[in-house]
């Protein structure tokens, strides 16, 4: 039992870490594939991808390090990193979820109104000007702007809204529980020992 539960819970963490350097390189690469083909314009928002993506990357990393060598110490600040991970990410996608259309609106609208980057590509990409009315006055990337037939985009961005903040709130829980699964996985493995290694050894 202590063998094969030594190595069932190494050979978990393993995969449950090589399945989240996956994931950070995906991030990563989207992110940097979008910014290349001006997909996305915003510095902000392919920075935070790729900010949260190498944060994930060096966590995974520490894992599956800890989880090879069975390093106490290592193991120790990943499971506690993992849990505070999971405190945020459980806390974001319940509250993905929960969001009423009144909250949504505002959000967007605030969103909308802090970066013009963003407003250019959404209005580029959803050919349409402006929030909530079309000024002509103004500019506008949107192929419907040079004709004066354009509308508003608060309508075509609330109706994708709903459905994206309900796939990333339930993709965000599953993988908050992911995590507390490795947390839990961390912490058993953490406390066997080492069939291979002196018993006089172990703490």
């Amino acid at each position: 039992m202590g063998c094969a539960g030594f190595t069932c819970s190494k050979h978990s963490l393993c995969a449950l870490n090589i399945l989240y350097v996956m994931v950070s390189l995906l991030m990563i690469g989207i992110a940097a594939w979008g910014k290349w083909f001006g997909l996305v314009s915003s510095f902000q928002v392919v920075g935070g991808i790729i900010g949260v993506g190498v944060f994930l990357f060096f966590v995974a990393l520490t894992g599956l390090i800890g989880a090879m060598k069975h390093h106490q110490v290592l193991l120790f600040f990943y499971m506690i990193i993992l849990f505070v991970v999971f405190i945020v990410q459980f806390s974001v996608s319940s509250a993905c979820l929960a969001i009423n259309r009144e909250q949504q609106d505002h959000l967007l609208e605030v969103g909308w109104n802090n970066s013009k980057s963003t407003q250019r590509d959404v209005e580029k990409s959803l050919n349409c000007c402006g929030f909530k009315h079309v000024d002509p006055n103004s500019t506008c990337d949107a192929a419907c702007f040079s004709n004066n037939f354009c509308s508003p985009c608060a309508d075509q961005i609330q109706e994708h809204a709903g459905d994206i903040l309900r796939f990333v709130g339930g993709i965000g829980l599953f993988f908050s529980f992911t995590e507390i699964l490795g947390v839990w996985l961390t912490y058993r493995y953490r406390n066997q020992k080492d069939p291979r290694a002196n018993p006089s050894a172990f703490l």
